[in-house]
């Protein structure tokens, strides 16, 4: 069965305007409110040194974290690695931590995937294990990126125009009602899990 109407939340806007920390704050009220709530996933932070962004890492729900790019990866392997800007993409490490996470079970009352874009989608294996999600009923919170120039990432089109898909558009205007109005449904959708 694939995911129904209301299961699939998906946080868009453009870089920078606090997808991540938005998703952080819905899950932590979301965990305050039901302390045995079963989540899985991972969201992307940014590396910074002297002020300056200088990759991203992926972080577990549990706080086990991986390089995700860099702008400094100098090992022979990273020559390799697809580009995305400025930034190398690690694929092997993002897949290592973020995959197992990702595993359908059971007892899972709600995915969290931070983000859906164009660094995570170099591996082959994690849109095939977003869909399995989507096809388990199981409740997702998400972010996508924004089209750029007005053209949606392949992947990140399905995501969006899939029938159990609710978007929400953050921008800095409407952070605070934006988290109320995802942990009012949220809370509906897992409570109907």
């Amino acid at each position: 069965m694939a995911a129904g109407a209301g299961k699939c939340f998906l946080v868009t806007g453009p870089p920078g305007v606090g997808k991540t920390t938005l998703i952080m704050r819905v899950l932590e009220s979301l965990k305050a409110s039901n302390p045995s709530l079963k989540v899985q996933g991972f969201y992307t932070g940014e590396i910074r040194q002297g002020g300056q962004r200088v990759g991203f890492e992926v972080v577990t729900l549990d706080d086990r974290r991986a390089p995700l790019a860099s702008i400094n990866a100098s090992s022979p392997e990273s020559y390799r690695w697809p580009t995305v800007g400025r930034y190398k993409v690690d694929v092997a490490s993002f897949e290592a931590i973020a995959l197992p996470e990702l595993q359908v079970r059971a007892d899972t009352d709600l995915f969290v995937i931070d983000e859906v874009g164009k660094m995570e989608l170099f591996s082959s294996s994690f849109f095939p294990a977003v869909l399995r999600i989507l096809e388990s009923n199981i409740p997702v919170l998400a972010s996508i990126p924004a089209p750029k120039s007005g053209r949606d990432i392949p992947a990140v089109a399905r995501l969006r125009n899939h029938p159990g898909a609710t978007i929400f558009t953050l921008s800095p205007g409407n952070r605070d009602s934006l988290k109320d109005n995802i942990y009012y449904q949220l809370t509906d959708a897992v409570s109907k899990h």
